[in-house]
């Protein structure tokens, strides 16, 4: 099948954030023009409203540049000018994916099949990626491993705990505070479920998928170590998110007493080549369904009232 040139209106729209404790403001805005030759001019179809979205938008993530203005937005599914539907990472850049039309570097995007979901792509692919690339990029984990899931009720958590059970974990083990959802995740792949006063009793396992960090993970830890069956037995400790704290006073017996590795996986540990390698097969995934996904749609011009919702569903800006 040819695919046919697209062509766009004259006039854009974007959600402009002018200093970091401003919410968005839609409003019409310039179209964006490369600045190189390896830029590319896109429709933007669907960008999710991630935590690193928000993060990155009020400078208080560790990649963010801190400029203002910006149109926010780190990741979308959009068109190019040839009608190819992609999924996009942004590099740290003023001109995010909450827009009708943003600029991609395609080195940084995976050309998507036709007839694939645009919302369902954007909803899952950043939190989703979290522990895909964690579990590929930052340890050594195979088939029968068995992993614990630190703050799985979250939707990063919740993906998590499916991708585990795909990659072949023998049991997967999902930490919270929510009993309700906890409950929940048994239909996703759970083996069990249990909240952090109970920790203890899950202690042998290979792999910790922190997404709390602060003093919960931290007395989390300590109460693993203590009752593992065999503290020479290796366990691999991957720190992703900071939803309690963004430090935690792990003392120094617990790197002493124990054959613990502590490793961070995010943005810099991480290599972009590496990010983008696990594109494709992720993205397939998520269109074949292997991994449960909760997306809301919200239109762009409605994005303020959005920035800071509270809901259990992944929202996705449409323009």
């Amino acid at each position: 099948m040819v695919k046919q040139t697209i062509f766009w209106e004259a006039t854009m729209h974007a959600a402009v954030i002018s200093a970091a404790d401003a919410p968005p403001v839609y409003r019409d805005h310039p179209d964006p023009a490369p600045r190189r030759g390896d830029e590319m001019v896109v429709e933007v179809l669907a960008a999710g409203l991630h935590h690193l979205t928000r993060a990155k938008a009020n400078g208080s993530h560790y990649s963010s540049s801190g400029g203002y203005p910006l149109v926010p937005g780190v990741d979308g599914v959009v068109r190019d000018q040839e009608g190819n539907l992609r999924y996009v990472a942004l590099d740290d850049t003023p001109l995010g994916t909450f827009a009708d039309r943003t600029l991609i570097d395609p080195h940084r995007s995976v050309i998507l099949p036709d007839g694939i979901d645009p919302v369902k792509i954007a909803a899952a692919m950043n939190p989703a990626m979290s522990s895909w690339v964690a579990l590929r990029r930052r340890v050594d984990f195979h088939a029968g491993q068995r992993v614990l899931v630190l703050g799985a009720t979250g939707n990063a958590g919740r993906m998590a705990v499916q991708i585990a059970k795909l990659f072949g974990a023998g049991q997967v083990i999902a930490v919270g505070r929510d009993t309700a959802r906890l409950k929940a995740l048994t239909a996703l792949g759970a083996d069990e479920t249990i909240t952090f006063d109970q920790i203890g009793h899950a202690a042998d396992v290979d792999v910790v998928i922190d997404y709390v960090w602060g003093e919960p993970a931290a007395g989390a830890m300590m109460a693993m170590l203590t009752a593992r069956s065999d503290r020479t037995a290796p366990l691999a400790w991957i720190q992703i998110g900071s939803l309690t704290g963004q430090t935690a006073p792990v003392p120094s017996v617990a790197l002493r007493s124990a054959r613990l590795q502590i490793v961070g996986s995010g943005i810099g540990s991480v290599p972009a080549r590496d990010f983008l390698a696990e594109l494709p097969e992720l993205a397939s995934a998520v269109a074949a369904g292997a991994i449960d996904v909760r997306a809301r749609t919200v239109p762009l011009a409605q994005v303020a009232q959005a920035w800071t919702a509270e809901t259990d569903d992944r929202i996705v800006v449409v323009p």
